[in-house]
């Protein structure tokens, strides 16, 4: 058998050129290196954090691999499909070792990201928003025109938004319709139709256009009110769901592709996806399509130590076990008064939009020998400036000024954007780890 092509080429070759980039002050924690080395020396150059600036994001590369694994093993089982939401590290490397692991496309959230990933050399994608900005419409039909292999989803949720395609493209009308997902929304939720009539009369405008096609049913169950863990908010989320299955058999005689897509789930509630829209998926009774549920979360590959520890659906014996990825380090400033630690790191740094960091670990190293782990004690991170972090202490803390303090985080999506550039360790337990490699993201 001939080996098959690799689907992922453009997106392999982008991450292989960024490898050889040198590293320097252009990436925040990385200046030291003076541009001496690219990622793809580290691992011989026996690099370790201690080498690095303060303060430092790092990705646990053991970790990483477990949750692509585990996330992976789960889709299977459950017989979804897995677009993760990109947008949470804009990172191409991870996109690509998502991709390989079984992902089927990748998520983004607006133009600008489709762009990106587009660059990237991604060619399956998901637009989890409506595009209705002309030059963003038609530079897609554009791209799809020059490119049989790039395949973009995305949403309308109203008939004014398929009126903005069909004007935005109505003096070049594309050779390959665009394909849209009718997106079902909650009162005093995001986008998304409201009611069943209009769920119908957004597919009726689809199906009467002539560069748009209609390809699916689409929802986001995080934005629903109340949705959260508790057994009102799983309801919650239950019901909206219970919407998107009754629109597919609402609309099943107007889908216009052989492939009819059902797409939800963020990173809380994934498991209440498959629970509900997995039973449809495959051969669609008397329609001839085979149905496809998506799901897309991001947040799985990295995990948190604060906001998805609580909320995964692993909390609730649903989901796989996945383990936390990401770490800032930061180093002791000032321990101005017997009861406060200042650290060098802030919102520039940490995520906070959620929960504040808290701190883990810490270690005392020195010009000569083996860093040794500090005992912290009870501690607590209680506020941040710009590039400060305030973290409350008993008296009696061993922590002191030059001290490092791993900081576990939360809430990924806001935590990524702060960085140009990750150290990728092979395991955060170790007092001094190697630096193997590094993770770049685009924001």
């Amino acid at each position: 058998m001939a080996d098959l092509p690799d689907r992922q080429a453009p997106l392999r070759a982008f991450v292989q050129a960024l490898a050889a980039e040198p590293l320097d002050w252009r990436q925040k924690g990385f200046g030291a290196l003076e541009g001496r080395l690219a990622a793809r020396d580290l691992a011989e150059a026996r690099l370790r954090l201690s080498d690095l600036g303060s303060p430092v994001m790092t990705l646990d590369a053991g970790a990483v691999t477990a949750n692509l694994t585990a996330m992976a093993a789960w889709c299977t089982d459950r017989g979804v499909e897995l677009a993760p939401h990109g947008k949470t590290t804009m990172a191409p490397a991870l996109w690509l070792a998502q991709l390989d692991a079984g992902a089927t496309a990748i998520t983004v959230a607006n133009a600008a990201q489709l762009r990106a990933a587009h660059a990237f050399g991604v060619r399956t994608l998901v637009v989890a928003n409506q595009l209705v900005a002309p030059a963003e419409l038609r530079w897609l039909a554009a791209a799809r025109d020059a490119d049989p292999a790039l395949e973009v989803l995305h949403w309308v949720d109203s008939v004014a938004a398929v009126e903005q395609i069909d004007a935005a493209l109505a003096d070049g009308p594309p050779r390959r319709p665009l394909t849209v997902c009718v997106e079902l929304g909650a009162p005093g939720g995001r986008t998304g139709s409201r009611t069943e009539a209009e769920v119908e009369a957004v597919a009726d405008r689809v199906v009467a256009s002539s560069v748009c096609v209609l390809a699916g049913v689409s929802g986001y169950e995080g934005a629903v009110v109340g949705a959260g863990g508790t057994p009102e908010g799983l309801e919650a989320v239950e019901g909206f769901l219970q919407r998107i299955a009754t629109a597919y058999h609402q609309l099943a005689a107007r889908f216009e592709t052989p492939v009819v897509t059902l797409t939800a789930g963020g990173s809380a509630h994934f498991d209440a996806v498959a629970d509900v829209l997995a039973p449809l998926a495959g051969e669609a009774t008397g329609a001839g399509h085979r149905v496809a549920v998506v799901v897309r979360s991001g947040a799985y590959v990295v995990h948190d130590d604060v906001h998805y520890a609580q909320v995964t659906p692993s909390t609730r014996g649903g989901g796989p076990a996945l383990r936390p990825a990401i770490h800032v380090w930061a180093q002791v400033l000032s321990r101005p008064e017997p009861g406060l630690v200042v650290l060098d790191a802030g919102k520039r740094d940490l995520p906070f939009d959620l929960d504040l960091p808290v701190p883990l670990a810490a270690v005392r190293r020195h010009p000569v020998g083996a860093p040794e782990p500090v005992e912290i004690g009870p501690a607590t991170l209680t506020r941040l400036n710009d590039q400060h972090a305030y973290v409350d202490v008993q008296p009696t803390s061993e922590l002191a000024v030059g001290d490092v303090v791993r900081l576990g985080l939360s809430h990924p999506c806001t935590a990524f954007d702060k960085w140009r550039a990750l150290a990728v360790v092979p395991d955060t337990a170790d007092a001094d780890p190697a630096v193997v490699d590094v993770v770049h993201t685009f924001f």
